[in-house]
């Protein structure tokens, strides 16, 4: 009896392809696409297992629905002249409509029964060109949000689609808090300003009322000097006429 055909879609459908640089994690997606009208039970295997990590790596896909597959690579060092011989195995059976122990069912599932599709692992590193797009779109974002700050706005957006309701409920608290801060600090440099107004219109006039407070003694000082000297002479004119007449 021929073997059965692979009734799931697999997307990608050949190449599983793994985006250097491999210092860290790398998740490629697998889709799984169940177009029968049965139950299909699936395990995917790999023949570098300690290299990957599968989640699921089993289960049921119900009647025209699809499973997302992450497929982790794990940290290595990456030689660029070592070709990859990583494959992956997705393997399928139909399931029973009340099957609940897929364990028992691989067990005791027949050759004649089983459908599986193979993957390739394909590693790459990024381009040159791609490198000055990263760089490029880093300098875009490092200006934007210094421009920004200098109009003195905070603009709060979105970090990824994965932002939960109280992250966001935080975010915005925090929003309120600081344009009330701004507005208490406007406050006060308008409040101090105001007040230096004050201060120097205060010793502006205090300058002014002395100087003419010494103007006007300068005044009578000078009005007093004529009169003195006038009863100075006219006590020497007495006393030489009194002496020419004796």
């Amino acid at each position: 009896m021929s073997k059965l055909e692979q009734i799931l879609i697999l997307d990608p459908p050949i190449d599983l392809r793994f985006r250097g640089p491999f210092t860290d994690v790398v998740t490629a997606n697998l889709k799984l696409k169940n177009p029968s009208e049965r139950k299909v039970c699936f395990k995917v295997k790999t023949t570098a297992p300690r290299r990957y990590c599968v989640r699921p790596n089993s289960g049921i896909i119900d009647p025209g629905a699809t499973l997302t597959i992450s497929v982790m690579l794990q940290p290595f060092d990456y030689d660029p002249n070592e070709k990859s011989k990583h494959k992956f195995m997705v393997q399928t059976i139909f399931a029973p409509a009340a099957a609940t122990d897929t364990e028992a069912m691989w067990k005791d599932a027949k050759l004649d029964d089983l459908m599986d599709s193979k993957l390739r692992c394909v590693f790459e590193l990024p381009s040159e060109n791609d490198k000055v797009n990263d760089v490029d779109s880093a300098s875009k974002s490092a200006a934007l949000l210094n421009s920004s700050k200098a109009d003195g706005s905070v603009s709060v957006k979105p970090v990824s689609a994965a932002l939960d309701d109280s992250e966001m409920k935080k975010m915005l608290e925090e929003c309120r808090r600081l344009q009330t801060e701004a507005s208490k600090l406007s406050d006060e440099n308008r409040r101090l300003k105001d007040e230096g107004l004050r201060l120097r219109r205060f010793q502006r006039s205090e300058h002014v009322t002395m100087n003419s407070s010494s103007a006007l003694g300068l005044e009578s000082r000078a009005g007093s000097l004529p009169s003195l000297l006038v009863v100075i002479a006219a006590v020497f004119i007495g006393f030489f006429l009194g002496k020419f007449i004796l």
